[in-house]
């Protein structure tokens, strides 16, 4: 018993703390190449040039002289009473919710026919050949984005081939309809393009990401007699859902950018400015009219709208998962 009480005396605690890694050259090394090396990269070639954008956002500068004042905040001023950046970044709002949305949702679709979507008895497997739709689906993620906006905007051109494949069934009221030059249609055809254009490749994220859930739990759904529609809301979705949010936020930053699927198929920003988004506004500002320090508070604009959809999906996850931890226990 004395024995027990001395090894618990504060003096012992204190002996009994791990003590400090030493500096040794092989502890140091490691930190600098691992640690200080990404960090300093980050730092350069990230932060500085996002200060100095900053910087520049609050300035009168051409872009071409040397010669620059600072303004403070008019620039800012000047976008909040500029009509087509407000546009544009209703635009770009816009895709953030559709293209993400539309995409995660084909995708997991998709994912789950060709995993968990076979027969609805023996093994747990998807359709048959399902190999062969993964090959087929990925192929258009491979094409570079501006190949994409360029075929489809033949595709879509009055004369082109989609307007053709119309015809042939018996829709004469698409012939010579300028998909791309009517407003009701433009942003509608720009979205497709790019969620065509997106969704094979988050399937195939989806499908490695439903495999590692175990058979067993589908199988003990299956007995339970939970249906395919029930299985997916139920298990897979929750079970990949850190999944889901990479995903959704991926598809949001592109899609606030989405520059060279908006350049190729509308350059000029389609009828009424109805498919300009703001880095295709921020490019116009800087090399047509030569303002840089207005370009650079619309990138800064751009940067602050992306990082707060960032937050908003982290926060939403992170609400409703606590929700679902919370009623478990």
């Amino acid at each position: 018993m004395d024995t027990a009480l001395a090894n618990t005396t504060p003096g012992s605690q204190t002996a009994a703390r791990p003590r400090k890694r030493k500096l040794t050259f092989d502890y140091v090394s490691f930190m600098v190449v691992f640690l200080g090396l990404p960090l300093a990269i980050f730092l350069i070639f990230v932060i500085w040039p996002f200060l100095q954008a900053v910087f520049y956002s609050l300035t009168d500068w051409s872009g071409f002289t040397p010669d620059m004042n600072i303004i403070g905040v008019e620039n800012y001023i000047r976008l909040l009473n500029d009509d087509i950046f407000m546009k544009a970044l209703g635009n770009n709002v816009l895709l953030a919710i559709v293209v993400p949305l539309v995409t995660i949702v084909l995708a997991l679709a998709l994912a789950t026919l060709v995993t968990v979507g076979g027969p609805s008895h023996g093994p747990i497997r998807g359709l048959r050949n399902s190999s062969f739709y993964r090959v087929v689906s990925f192929f258009p993620y491979v094409i570079p984005a501006i190949i994409i906006g360029i075929l489809w905007s033949q595709i879509y051109n009055p004369a082109g081939l989609l307007n053709g494949l119309l015809g042939l069934i018996g829709l004469d009221m698409f012939d010579s309809f300028a998909w791309l030059g009517d407003e009701r249609t433009a942003m509608g055809a720009t979205i497709f393009v790019i969620v065509w254009s997106f969704v094979g490749f988050y399937m195939v994220l989806f499908v490695a990401a439903i495999k590692g859930v175990p058979a067993e739990t589908y199988e003990a759904a299956r007995i339970d007699g939970a249906g395919r529609m029930r299985t997916a809301l139920s298990i897979t979705i929750p079970l990949i859902r850190d999944n889901i949010q990479t995903a959704y936020i991926y598809l949001g930053i592109m899609a606030l950018d989405a520059f060279v699927y908006m350049q190729a198929l509308n350059p000029g920003g389609g009828p009424n400015n109805s498919t300009l988004v703001m880095s295709q506004q921020l490019f116009r500002t800087a090399f047509n009219k030569g303002e840089f320090g207005q370009a650079s508070a619309m990138g800064v604009v751009l940067a602050i709208v992306t990082l707060i959809f960032a937050a908003i999906v982290f926060t939403v996850n992170r609400i409703t998962g606590g929700r679902e931890e919370k009623g478990r226990s």
